[in-house]
């Protein structure tokens, strides 16, 4: 598994953001997988993490397996989640996510939350759109790794 670059700023990889998420992605070159282990402070309702924070997840493991497929960066322009079990505070959760269609322009993805289990606890879908040239610079900017070695 090798590891992907990551941010400076971004609320999910950002290793500066001080109220960020700090993940680390891994990918075998197909699938894209992380771990996170959210606090109380995720929570929505008592005790049950934020579908909003488990979203941004789904979200951010869509872009990155799109990212490894089709070696450009994308933007989310839809997404579908199914929540399916609650996740609570300082439950490991498993991320995995994977492009399934990549029509040069729209790019589909599917990915998935299990918990420590195995169960599925929130599926997602999306459409992606790669990024304009004209923002790929400003973006390259803020990564704290050479972007470029996602996609050799």
């Amino acid at each position: 598994m090798k590891v992907l670059p990551h941010t400076r700023s971004c609320f999910v990889c950002g290793e500066s953001n001080p109220v960020g998420l700090k993940l680390l992605f891994h990918s075998d070159g197909r699938t894209v997988h992380t771990r996170f282990k959210p606090s109380p402070e995720h929570i929505g309702f008592k005790g049950v993490i934020h579908g909003g924070i488990l979203a941004t997840l789904l979200d951010e493991i869509m872009v990155w397996a799109c990212a490894v497929q089709s070696k450009r960066f994308t933007f989310c322009a839809e997404m579908s989640v199914r929540f399916l079990k609650p996740v609570r505070p300082d439950e490991e959760i498993i991320a995995t996510g994977e492009l399934v269609t990549n029509k040069r322009r729209l790019l589909e993805a599917r990915a998935e939350l299990k918990n420590a289990a195995g169960e599925i606890v929130t599926t997602a879908t999306g459409k992606y759109i790669p990024v304009p040239d004209s923002e790929l610079m400003t973006m390259a900017e803020d990564f704290v790794d050479d972007p470029r070695g996602t996609f050799e």
